[in-house]
């Protein structure tokens, strides 16, 4: 009996050590958000963690410090990436605590408490999705996935119609600025036209970024290497590697599915590049061109 209660005590230890650490991510970013509801919110919720913790310590009996690692890194994304995401990244490793919660003994009676306070901090968090970066996700993809497909289809057909790294870099990269400049306006014009609230210089701005960026990344090994199939093997590694990121993202800010979203981008970026990888081999072929 003594060692299940040495075990409990243990594990209390670990969520006293969560809570006190949570209380100071959010207590930290209350005073970096925008809007006054956003900022009473995680003030809010701040002072439950703080209170889950005095909770916590009535069993241990002693005061635990937080975890400097995890608040230096929830705090660093939350700052790069914006808030959102780092709140709902902390919250979904959180889960593995909530169902801790309900394999704890009947005697720590306050459970029920913590855990209904645990399910009203996520209901709070999604009156949260107000930030830029999040009101105009449908920007970014529009730059984001054009950048790719086109780009992609571009690099293809580039490698085996031109044989030159240098010149697959200079055309591709006057495609992609070109492009994204296109993209940004048609943007522009569409955001403006919409009854939306959105910005339609910002919505341009996003798009336009997220198309450039993703031009630069991919076209990157073609400055760097000679061997042109390398290239574009390292070209497609980039853009699995940009759509795995940019869609593990919106899965966590908006709390939506990531594996349907990733494999229907990848297979489209996949199945326009090689149609594009054979028209440029044909095209070559047909016109016999060899630089």
């Amino acid at each position: 009996m003594k060692q299940s209660r040495d075990f409990d005590t243990r594990e209390v230890a670990v969520f006293q050590k969560n809570e006190i650490t949570e209380h100071y991510i959010y207590k930290y970013l209350s005073g970096r958000v925008s809007g006054v509801k956003n900022r009473r919110i995680l003030s809010q919720i701040a002072d439950d963690e703080m209170r889950h913790y005095n909770v916590w310590k009535t069993y241990t009996r002693r005061d635990i410090a937080p975890s400097r690692l995890k608040v230096w890194f929830y705090t660093f994304v939350s700052m790069l990436f914006g808030f959102t995401f780092g709140i709902r990244l902390m919250e979904k490793s959180e889960q593995n605590a909530h169902n801790t919660y309900n394999r704890m003994p009947g005697a720590f009676k306050e459970i029920n408490g913590i855990i209904r306070d645990e399910e009203e901090h996520e209901q709070a968090l999604i009156t949260l999705l107000d930030e830029d970066r999040l009101k105009y996700t449908g920007s970014i993809v529009l730059g984001l996935n054009d950048a790719l497909v086109e780009l992609m289809g571009v690099l293809a057909g580039l490698t085996f119609a031109l044989q030159n790294t240098s010149l697959v870099a200079l055309t591709a990269s006057i495609t992609g600025f070109a492009a994204a400049l296109s993209m940004a306006s048609s943007e522009y014009l569409s955001t403006k036209s919409e009854p939306g609230g959105k910005n339609p210089l910002k919505a341009a701005i996003y798009t336009g970024f997220a198309y450039i960026l993703t031009v630069l990344v991919l076209v990157a090994p073609y400055l760097f290497f000679t061997d042109l199939y390398l290239c574009l093997g390292m070209a497609f590694a980039a853009s699995i590697c940009i759509i795995g990121f940019f869609n593990f993202y919106i899965a966590v800010a908006q709390d939506v599915s990531f594996k349907s979203r990733f494999f229907e981008m990848v297979g489209l970026s996949f199945t326009v590049a090689a149609l594009s990888f054979a028209a440029g081999y044909g095209i070559r072929l047909a016109f016999g061109i060899e630089v």
